[in-house]
């Protein structure tokens, strides 16, 4: 079963580098990005590294279609989670072995919702399960939005912007590396906050 599913996302994701040079990339990017944030398995990254690469005048561009649609994604996520949570949500979180996660998550969303939607938008952890769990206890709409163009715009402009400083050796870079400098990046964030606070 676990071999099937390795298959399945490695075809996905040959699939969305094929996409990623076709003439209507854009769209394909957008739909990806939106999906992601919901339910999709491969981040939308894998189509941002190679689209910026062959046009790096389009990378602010790209990366702002991707923020764009990734938070709109979230929303998705979110109402998923405030109105179908038995139907939809808890078979999506079973699928991604991530139901146990949640649950320890809930209790944490009213005193620290902005900072774990920030969280997970910037690094690996899986972003549709925080904007689902978010919908589950109604956090904030207004700060659940506020969270997520920061975080989603900041991860996105980040990988266009070393694409387009550094080109192609980059590409490497950031494929193996992406999530520990994400996770690296919001330690610091979270840490210059709390010296500001202290000072």
């Amino acid at each position: 079963m676990l071999k099937q599913f390795n298959h399945l996302v490695q075809k996905t994701y040959d699939i969305m580098l094929d996409l990623s040079a076709k003439p209507n990339a854009m769209f394909f990017l957008f739909l990806v990005a939106f999906a992601e944030s919901s339910f999709f398995p491969i981040p939308p990254d894998v189509m941002i590294i190679p689209m910026v690469l062959a046009t790096p005048n389009k990378a602010w561009r790209i990366a702002g279609l991707a923020t764009l649609a990734s938070v709109l994604g979230g929303y998705f996520g979110y109402y998923i989670g405030v109105f179908a949570f038995d139907l939809i949500a808890q078979p999506i979180l079973e699928f991604y072995n991530a139901l146990e996660q949640f649950h320890q998550f809930e209790d944490y969303y009213h005193e620290y919702g902005a900072w774990i939607v920030f969280g997970a938008g910037i690094t690996p952890f899986p972003y549709k399960i925080i904007t689902i769990a978010s919908g589950v206890v109604h956090l904030d709409l207004f700060v659940f939005t506020i969270a997520s163009v920061l975080a989603r715009g900041m991860r996105f402009f980040l990988v266009a912007w070393l694409l387009k400083r550094f080109g192609p050796p980059m590409k490497i870079f950031i494929e193996k590396h992406l999530g520990i400098l994400s996770v690296i990046f919001l330690l610091l964030l979270i840490g210059g906050f709390a010296v500001l606070k202290y000072l």
